[in-house]
């Protein structure tokens, strides 16, 4: 183990096709890690420190004691990081690891420089470079990425309660990933009755799955910025609640999700274009569906033009993620479309986003 700093980059993601349906077991959802990203580095220290660059808390006090991690500060904003923290360090402690003092910064790109957000998943990305950061600098060998995951996992639920996890899927992983996710309320329980986080790891995960997909070569992808940063944790709220008072709706809208979902992973598998179109069409129309029958705005009025103009340019559009503002991504058959549906855009203000696949997820970059 070196005594000189580490430095850990983690991508953010972009959801593309599946969203809300991933909720519910065994629901495919394809998500993509993106070239903006959280920095974390970690140094030995003689006194254990904290800064969050982006939040300007800077050389916090933190200690760690009772299988607890606290940071030294009133500030709500640091519980994602306190966490993270509790759990890699109390993973080390499983290992028969007790670190030294250190001091960990954390730096994210994820958001625009003037403070704009787009949706590009912050916290878990933060999350996952915390417990990356620490298993690098003390672990005896390279952690796996299905550790890093699995981890932040744990972390991310206890802290929030909800969510798919596919956002750590892809800072994990990287990539292009098809993804199930594990469940938030069974990892929930499976961690309270667990006896440790090691047996809690060694446990079969019934329904989670990850399998990298490979984006096909003929087909240009966009993203479109519409202004208008989304709540998630709301709208998911919203689409719960149509489960309860129509049961029917749901159901359906579950089978059109699978539907969408498979004829886009038949367009990356055969290297289709026209599949990959029709089900991005299919999930956007099911998506809109979903938010009506909901009572939400899944699709607001400036994400249905920017799904439009993609259609007028040959190719295919939906909202990414929970939709109700954030991206818009589309699909088109060549350059010259894309970079004409990118002006198009523009002209109704629509931000287009040099925004990327990025091939990796969590890694040491110096």
């Amino acid at each position: 183990m070196s005594n000189l700093p580490l430095t850990i980059q983690v991508p953010g993601k972009l959801m593309i096709a599946g969203e809300f349906a991933v909720l519910e077991p065994y629901h495919n959802l394809v998500v993509m890690a993106v070239n903006r990203f959280v920095y974390a580095t970690i140094s030995q220290n003689d006194a254990n420190r904290l800064s969050l660059l982006d939040f300007q808390l800077l050389d916090l006090e933190w200690n760690y004691s009772d299988n607890r991690t606290n940071i030294v500060t009133n500030d709500e904003r640091v519980r994602f990081v306190e966490e993270a923290m509790t759990i890699a360090l109390n993973y080390l402690k499983e290992s028969g690891i007790t670190p030294g003092k250190f001091n960990l910064s954390i730096k994210s790109e994820l958001d625009d420089e003037s403070g704009v957000k787009y949706g590009l998943g912050s916290s878990a990305a933060v999350v996952t470079s915390v417990i990356s950061a620490i298993l690098h600098k003390f672990l005896r060998n390279e952690p796996s990425a299905a550790l890093i995951f699995k981890l932040a996992s744990i972390s991310h639920v206890k802290t929030q309660g909800n969510g798919s996890g596919a956002d750590i899927a892809a800072s994990s992983y990287g990539g292009w990933q098809r993804y199930t996710s594990f469940q938030a309320e069974w990892l929930a329980n499976q961690y309270k009755q667990a006896g440790s986080l090691t047996g809690l790891l060694g446990e079969d995960w019934p329904y989670f799955s990850v399998e990298p997909i490979v984006f096909p070569e003929d087909v240009y992808m966009c993203i479109g910025w519409t202004g208008k940063p989304a709540s998630t944790a709301n709208l998911v709220t919203e689409i719960r609640k149509l489960n309860e008072n129509n049961a029917t709706l749901y159901k359906r809208f579950l089978q059109g999700s699978t539907d969408a979902v498979e004829i886009f992973l038949q367009g990356f598998r055969k290297k289709d274009v026209d599949l990959l179109l029709k089900g991005t069409k299919l999930n956007r129309n099911v998506l809109s569906a979903l938010g009506k029958n909901a009572g939400v705005e899944i699709e607001t009025p400036l994400l249905k033009t920017l799904c439009d103009l993609a259609e007028q340019h040959g190719g295919a559009g939906k909202p990414s993620g929970a939709g109700g503002g954030d991206c818009g991504i589309a699909f088109v058959p060549s350059k010259e479309k894309a970079e004409q549906l990118m002006m198009a855009w523009q002209e109704v203000g629509i931000k287009p986003l040099e925004i990327r696949p990025n091939p990796h997820g969590a890694r040491v970059i110096k």
